[in-house]
């Protein structure tokens, strides 16, 4: 089966939270998306809640054809909702309050148990789970063992080396954080873990990645070029 492509438009709401308006519309995005041929829209529901609302992920659930993709913390209170909506897939994330996105993968040497609490409790209520992690073996075996159906791996790194935000040294970095994404993502499909991959992910250096195909079941791309009507 071919990979599955997400598309991220959080920063549709973005701009519509910064302006106070009720435009850009997220369902007339997510629409966008599903025409031109996208299998997933994933949001992040911020505990903060500086771009996504809780009425977007209402509507979204209501109205798409599409999966549903819902990155989210572990708070009870987000554990909650999305146990309410039941979007098709969670993907667990770190957050902090002063970060402008996120910022790395979580960690999931701490927190252990509540992260798998909040595994079996989404699980419970129908909806798999995907941990976002380094791409580190440590973080990959350890979601295996809390029960996550699948990793998504952080490409951040990655997706700079490809931009030339390490300058000079970018070649070295592109390369080596492929070899990690490469060795992670084998060792997740031998023990039985979906892979995902996302965060800096662009029309360009997606087709890097593709040469993984074989190895990745989705990619979350995040949709930086905005057509307004």
């Amino acid at each position: 089966m071919p990979p599955r492509l997400g598309v991220n438009i959080d920063h549709i709401a973005t701009l519509r939270q910064l302006r106070r308006t009720p435009y850009p519309d997220i369902l007339s995005a997510a629409r966008l998306v599903e025409e031109a041929g996208a299998q997933q829209i994933t949001v992040h529901l911020r505990e903060d809640r500086r771009h996504i609302q809780d009425l977007d992920i209402k509507a979204l659930r209501a109205s798409l054809h599409v999966v549903l993709n819902m990155e989210m913390s572990i708070s009870e209170e987000i554990v909650r909702f999305a146990c309410r909506m039941v979007p098709d897939w969670a993907c667990l994330v770190p957050e902090k309050r002063n970060e402008v996105t996120t910022e790395g993968g979580l960690d999931l040497s701490k927190n252990t148990k509540r992260i798998a609490e909040v595994i079996s409790k989404l699980k419970k209520a129908g909806i798999k789970i995907s941990c976002f992690i380094e791409p580190d073996e440590k973080q990959v075996k350890k979601s295996k063992e809390i029960g996550a159906d699948a990793i998504e791996l952080h490409t951040g790194r990655f997706s700079l080396a490809s931009q030339r935000g390490f300058g000079t040294r970018s070649p070295a970095v592109l390369k080596s954080e492929l070899a990690r994404i490469k060795k992670s993502a084998e060792l997740a499909r031998k023990i039985g873990l979906g892979v995902h991959a996302g965060h800096g992910l662009d029309y360009d250096n997606v087709r890097i990645l593709a040469a993984l195909e074989y190895l990745i079941n989705e990619y979350n791309y995040f949709r930086h070029r905005i057509f307004l009507r």
